[in-house]
């Protein structure tokens, strides 16, 4: 069983986030359970090594005390994701937090093409970040500039794709498992792969399943982790 002092000196929790949770709210609910049960000082530290959007699930590392000064470190590691697109229609924020905003032919899209079309997204590509993201330009976060009703110009940046794999083809849906650099938006990939089809696409699922060697399949429900803490006895 872990002490105070374990959480102080550092550990790295692997957390499964469930949906409709921000990252921040995960961290949070944790930070307060250990506050609470093992009498850690309020400013005791704990972080977590990159976000994950409300509308995914899948595994957050989570610092606590002196392994915060890891989740840079964490945080540059190569990340699994597995998830749907929806083949055939757009939204503004490239997922389902925004309603369809266009939608496209898809009598021209057969699984040949879909197989093809993976090809051009390997390796280091220009991704474009969603409009509704928490990036900020102009001191600003994107997606306060969009629920404004503002129009920018975003800069292109270059990330890399190791491996994207189509798991299942059930159209309109696909299926698939992507390995990719840190800052790869997969909201931006399932909008470039309908735009490459000549069609369009969105991201209707999405879960982080590795972070460098860490695995989802080891990672406990926040309740979980909060059941496990042992209450310092007064």
């Amino acid at each position: 069983m872990k002490t105070a002092e374990d959480f102080q000196d550092g550990q790295i929790l692997l957390i499964d986030k469930p949906l409709n949770w921000t990252s921040f709210q995960a961290v949070n609910k944790l930070k307060w359970a250990l506050i609470t049960k093992l009498n850690l000082p309020k400013k005791f530290k704990i972080g977590h090594a990159g976000t994950l959007d409300p509308l995914a699930t899948g595994l957050l590392l989570v610092c606590t005390g002196k392994f915060t000064k890891r989740i840079t470190e964490l945080q540059g590691q190569a990340k699994e994701y597995t998830g749907t697109f929806y083949i055939g229609a757009t939204t503004p924020s490239y997922d389902l937090e925004t309603e369809i905003d266009q939608t496209f032919p898809t009598e021209h899209i057969d699984e040949n093409l879909i197989h093809e079309t993976v090809k051009q997204f390997l390796g280091e590509i220009d991704q474009k970040p969603p409009i509704y993201s928490a990036l900020k330009k102009d001191g600003v976060r994107l997606y306060e500039h969009a629920r404004a009703g503002e129009t920018i110009e975003i800069a292109t940046r270059k990330t890399t794709i190791h491996e994207f794999e189509i798991t299942r083809i059930a159209l309109p849906e696909v299926d698939f498992r992507v390995v990719c650099s840190k800052g790869t938006y997969i909201r931006s990939l399932a909008f470039d792969f309908g735009k490459a089809m000549n069609s369009g696409s969105h991201l209707t699922a999405l879960r982080r399943t590795k972070i460098g060697d860490y695995d989802v399949n080891e990672a406990v429900a926040v309740e979980t982790f909060e059941d496990s803490i042992s209450p310092v006895q007064p």
